[in-house]
Parts: structure tokens; sequence; C-alpha cells
């Protein structure tokens, strides 16, 4: 089965900028794409970005459009997520979740496979 996990996470300053890695082992042949969940203390987990991995079709948040950018490095498995000018709801944890169907892929009670997240902080 696949296994997403995340790295990159830290603490970052006022308009700061942070790029994000999943890699994604074991079996990867039934993944439609990767995508990228925020979540908090006290907030529902909410989508951040998602990356098609056969097309490179991208979907954003509204509330990230233009800072942050998904991408993808095929022959590692990996897809990255770029965050530029942070602000302080920026802050969570980011998860990483690999599906198999490309419906709504910014839901977070879609199925998938999860990875454990990396911690986010700032800017305060």
């Amino acid at each position: 089965r696949p296994q997403p996990v995340e790295s990159g996470g830290g603490s970052v300053q006022a308009g700061g900028s942070l790029t994000l890695s999943c890699e994604v082992s074991g079996y990867t042949g039934a993944i439609v794409y990767m995508a990228w969940f925020r979540g908090a203390p006290g907030k529902e987990r909410v989508g951040v970005a998602a990356f098609r991995t056969g097309n490179g079709n991208t979907v954003y948040a509204d509330t990230v459009k233009g800072r942050f950018t998904i991408s993808q490095d095929r022959a590692k498995n990996t897809v990255s997520l770029q965050m530029n000018n942070r602000r302080s709801e920026d802050t969570g944890t980011y998860c990483c979740r690999a599906g198999s169907m490309w419906i709504q892929p910014l839901d977070p009670r879609n199925l998938g496979y999860w990875g454990q997240g990396t911690q986010v902080t700032g800017p305060s």
C-alpha cells in the first residue's frame, strides 16, 4: 500500500518561505493525485493544494492561491509544497494524502492514504 512521508516542517518568520516534501513509498500504481492538508488544534482539517499525477492539473484553496505552489518530482515519487509569503493563519500540521480518485481532491473527508504530518509554525 502507498505510504506518504512528509518532511520539511519548521518555523517561518513573517513573509518567509518554506518548502514541504511528501515522498510516497510502497505500491503507487493506483495513485492519481497527491494533496496537502493543514490541521490545527480546535480547527477542522482543510485542503491546501492538490496535484494530479497523470496530467499535472493542480487545485488550490483560495486562501493560498498566488502564494503556495504544489509540484511533483515523478522520479522520486515526491510532491512538494512551496509556501511563500506565509501568514499566521498558515500555521498548523501539514499532512499529505495519496488518493486514487480525482473528485474534490481537497475534501478532507475523502478516502486515501495519509502521512503522519509535519509541523509548520509562524509567522506569529
